[in-house]
């Protein structure tokens, strides 16, 4: 029965252990570049101006960085992606040791809801809400610390996108695997 469980627990953790590796490439079945993808210009539902634009063009770089998909910059990509700024906020940090009403440092966040389709079919691969985050000193002028943060956000969001699985399958499969190890782990009376 000793060795029985020594067994088992090996098993669990050399199956768990593959979770945790890192994946040179795609993380998806796909290879590299199989399908292409076009961003569409970001609307910006805000008063700030310009983070449609920024939202735009760092989630191009992003996707090219990643490599998993083409970008479609002449043709119709195979998945379309779309979105809108939502919110925009900035909220003080810390503030200035001499003058308490002056703020040094701010948190800005930028939500966009982010929506991925396939062309031919329709179908919805991703309709999400993603926040990104960056902290700013303002140094002379506040404007010029908001445009020198935009980039930043823009790319945290980017990132975000890129990093989530387009098919929930993905999410799936390892939270499926530990189950049915938990059920096995029952049914021999490991307990």
């Amino acid at each position: 029965m000793r060795t029985l469980r020594c067994i088992w627990v090996g098993c669990v953790g050399l199956a768990l252990s593959g979770c945790a590796g890192y994946r040179v490439g795609p993380t998806n079945a796909l290879a590299a570049g199989e399908k292409s993808v076009q961003v569409v210009p970001f609307a910006n539902q805000t008063l700030e101006p310009r983070l449609g634009d920024a939202m735009t063009s760092a989630l191009r770089k992003e996707f090219q960085r990643d490599g998993t998909y083409k970008v479609a910059t002449r043709d119709p990509g195979d998945i379309v992606v779309s979105g809108a700024i939502m919110q925009y906020n900035r909220s003080a940090q810390s503030f200035v040791a001499s003058d308490v009403i002056t703020p040094r440092d701010y948190r800005v966040s930028l939500t966009a809801q982010i929506t991925a389709r396939e062309r031919a079919t329709g179908k919805v691969l991703l309709n999400k809400a993603f926040t990104g985050n960056t902290l700013l000193r303002v140094a002379t002028d506040l404007t010029s610390a908001d445009r020198e943060a935009l980039p930043l956000l823009a790319t945290d969001v980017a990132r975000q996108v890129t990093r989530w699985p387009m098919e929930a399958g993905e999410r799936c499969s390892h939270v499926l695997l530990i189950l049915i190890l938990i059920s096995l782990w029952g049914r021999l009376g490991l307990n």
